[in-house]
């Protein structure tokens, strides 16, 4: 079984078990966390669920690992013969979450 989550603007395919690396949510670790954005739920015969644009009453129940902060990025601004150049870094805060399980409205 699997499922399409929305969260942080972008979409996951997540099944129980799986770990992944979110946006920020404002959770603690340790914490459980209800992802109801789901889009579509595929069961293990393969029989599909699909919303529009989300399912009602589905959600993907996860639990929060860690907060961490992804890789530096550099970011570089330059314009030849003008002497201009502009270095920045930026390290974005991440979620590290644990989907527990997976529920379907009965």
């Amino acid at each position: 079984m699997y499922a399409v989550i929305e969260t942080g603007g972008k979409q996951y395919r997540v099944a129980p078990g799986d770990e992944l690396l979110i946006e920020k949510l404002p959770v603690d670790a340790g914490t459980e966390y209800n992802f109801d954005r789901l889009l579509m739920v595929v069961g293990d015969e393969g029989s599909r669920s699909i919303g529009a644009p989300y399912l009602d009453g589905a959600r993907a129940v996860a639990t929060i690992v860690n907060q961490e902060r992804g890789t530096k990025i550099l970011v570089f601004k330059y314009k030849p013969k003008s002497n201009y150049r502009r270095r920045q870094g930026h390290r974005q805060y991440l979620t590290r979450v644990r989907i527990d399980r997976i529920e379907l409205p009965s």
